[in-house]
């Protein structure tokens, strides 16, 4: 691995989320918090100092970004990103370093899991730097300096390749820096609709924004302690919802709808078996907390309206990865925790802002494994695999199967480690489950009411290591753990 280069780019990254970071000391002079104007000023210092010392560490580039650079760089900005994006919680008083890691962490992947006990009571500046990391992370905060830095040349490629894995977005532009900026452009679109969809409902700027962040990036991270139930607005829902379903799609079809390929977008299975899952779950769910005559010890719902509304929340902000909550789903029945448990894995699709195995991976394994029956009976048989009519190669198949080892392992072993820690059996499963899919709430003692500080120190570092490998689908994190990724190249 080149490591001047590493430290060059490592080092023009963190200045540039150090320049970040003053958005949120805008809001902090308008609300008048003058420490928390201190501490992310303080943050953009070091974060600005930092990067400069990088950069000069690292000199000028003589040479492009290799697909091994490019690996490197994508995992351990990620991992410093965080690092730097938790000083405002430290300097501030809010957190101790491990929590202001975890929320960082958490944020930047788009998480929404949390450490912070009495949200309202934070300071609004501090919120919105916390809803600001759901929005960098949510496109990717490299695939941003991609788009927005001039000098980033032809390894921008390799970059975003290394922090997007899996299919090509549909339709975009082959110069990799255009992909980037109208990935942005989107995104941005989005942003300005539901704030202003949101702000016509009834909410402040403020939270408008704030709840936007945490929409669009599939984050979860609200400014109310009861997270949206805390409006009390089905208007709010209604719209939270239509945007959770639209940042759960493939950004590559929005370009489609843009250059007017309907039939692009029509053709598309994986839009909509993503579609059909939703759907099929909430009336599922629906159905089965709908109790007009009690819920026999669970929380149910004694009329269809009120069953609909809560349960399709739910399940739209549970399988896009959102982590919005609106009711305590960790009193449904059964059925519907375990569904929704499912659900957290599958969730939603590749080249969203959402987290979890992809529904297209889903598709792929299921067709690997129905035609791995069928050679069983038919051993002649040649069959290619195909998703929206494009065959699927026998080394994306490989990637995909290698993928899917890993995660179950990393799942397996990971709530086994969680569960040594002394939390109950729900609570360590569905805490891999929630940070490793980018979730948030889980079950049992992190569920829909509760947070993360239950959890050990060693806890939490581990599941904010789960909560990158989530975002950047496992490979990017993982080689970092090979010793010989770091010979010098």
């Amino acid at each position: 691995m080149n490591y001047r280069l590493i430290a060059h780019y490592l080092g023009i990254f963190s200045i540039a989320l150090g320049l970040l970071m003053l958005p949120s000391a805008g809001w902090a002079v308008y609300f008048r918090e003058w420490p928390s104007l201190a501490a992310l000023l303080g943050a953009t210092a070091v974060s600005v100092v930092l990067g400069g010392v990088l950069a000069l560490l690292g000199g000028r580039p003589t040479r492009g970004i290799s697909q091994h650079d490019a690996v490197g760089l994508v995992g351990i900005s990620w991992l410093l990103l965080a690092g730097l994006g938790a000083l405002p919680y430290v300097f501030g008083g809010i957190f101790g370093p491990v929590d202001a890691y975890f929320e960082s962490m958490s944020g930047f992947t788009t998480t929404g899991s949390t450490v912070l006990g009495d949200i309202e009571a934070a300071p609004k500046s501090i919120l919105f730097w916390r809803s600001f990391t759901h929005w960098l992370g949510g496109m990717g905060v490299v695939v941003l300096f991609i788009a927005v830095l001039p000098f980033i040349g032809a390894g921008g490629k390799m970059l975003f390749r290394s922090e997007t894995p899996g299919p090509d977005p549909h339709g975009l532009r082959p110069r990799i820096k255009n992909t980037a900026s109208i990935l942005w452009k989107i995104y941005l679109g989005f942003t300005v609709a539901e704030t202003t969809a949101l702000m016509v409902a009834g909410l402040s700027l403020f939270e408008a924004l704030t709840q936007t962040f945490g929409t669009l990036a599939t984050g979860g991270f609200s400014t109310r302690q009861a997270s949206i139930a805390g409006f009390n607005s089905l208007a709010i829902e209604l719209i939270i919802i239509v945007f959770m379903v639209a940042a759960g799609v493939n950004f590559g079809l929005y370009f489609a709808l843009l250059r007017k390929r309907w039939r692009a977008v029509l053709k598309d299975a994986e839009w909509r078996v993503y579609l059909l899952l939703l759907l099929l779950a909430a009336l599922a769910v629906t159905l089965n907390i709908y109790r007009p005559n009690g819920g026999g010890g669970f929380l149910t719902y004694p009329t269809i309206g009120k069953a609909l509304r809560y349960g399709s929340f739910q399940v739209v902000s549970i399988m896009t990865t959102t982590g919005f909550v609106t009711a305590d789903f960790d009193q449904w029945p059964d059925f519907s925790r375990l569904l929704l448990l499912m659900l957290m894995f599958v969730g939603a699709s590749a080249g969203s802002t959402g987290g979890g195995m992809k529904v297209v991976r889903i598709m792929v394994l299921l067709k690997m494994a129905y035609w791995r029956l069928e050679h069983t009976f038919r051993p002649k048989t040649v069959r290619a695999i195909r998703v929206a009519g494009v065959v699927v190669e026998d080394s994306l198949q490989r990637t995909i199967y290698a993928f899917f080892v890993l995660y179950l392992a990393i799942f397996v072993l990971g709530s086994l480690f969680i569960a040594s820690l002394g939390l109950p059996f729900t609570g360590a499963i569905s805490s891999v489950a929630a940070t490793l899919n980018n979730i948030g709430p889980g079950l049992g003692v992190v569920g829909a009411v509760q947070d993360y500080r239950v959890m050990p120190d060693i806890g939490k570092v581990v599941l904010s290591l789960f909560m990158v490998m989530g975002r950047l689908e496992l490979f990017s994190i993982l080689v970092l753990m090979v010793p010989t990724f770091w010979r010098r190249t």
